[in-house]
């Protein structure tokens, strides 16, 4: 029997996916549960609308993304922190810093999960962070650490 999924369901597949079951699998525990419906002709209709749409969305989004991966590799976003004589820093540079660097320099939200750094910065000078904005696009940014 052809189904079609309306939540991810473990072991079978993810929401808005076509997927062959036995009768009585779908008839006792998808329908019942709202997992799933059936895939009529109606259904089919509804699904293929949806993965249009989705589809249209998706390329919007990719459009936003490489816009701000544009404005984000532009220049490198400055970071001040304080330093001491040697010029170490006092603490270290987190991502929420760099968030809120990148959202008082280049006017883009990003959140601070997102951001991840290597090496743990306690210095002055350049370094490199990566922002994962997921669906596999992951991008490194420069920053530099400049003391106050």
């Amino acid at each position: 029997m052809q189904v079609i999924l309306i939540q991810d369901v473990d072991n079978l597949g993810g929401r808005n996916e076509l997927v062959s079951v036995k009768n009585g699998y779908a008839r006792n525990y998808l329908f019942p549960n709202k997992y799933a419906i059936e895939a009529n002709s109606s259904n089919l209709k509804q699904l293929a609308e949806h993965q249009k749409v989705a589809t249209k969305k998706e390329a919007a989004l990719l459009a936003e993304i490489n816009k701000v991966l544009e404005v984000l590799k532009s220049s490198p976003v400055k970071i001040t922190a304080k330093t001491g004589t040697s010029g170490k820093i006092f603490g270290s540079i987190t991502s929420l810093q760099i968030a809120r660097a990148i959202r008082d320099q280049k006017g883009y939200e990003i959140d601070r999960k997102r951001i991840s750094i290597v090496d743990e910065i306690k210095e002055l000078g350049s370094y490199k962070a990566s922002i994962n904005f997921g669906n596999g696009n992951v991008t490194e940014i420069d920053f530099e650490v400049v003391g106050e």
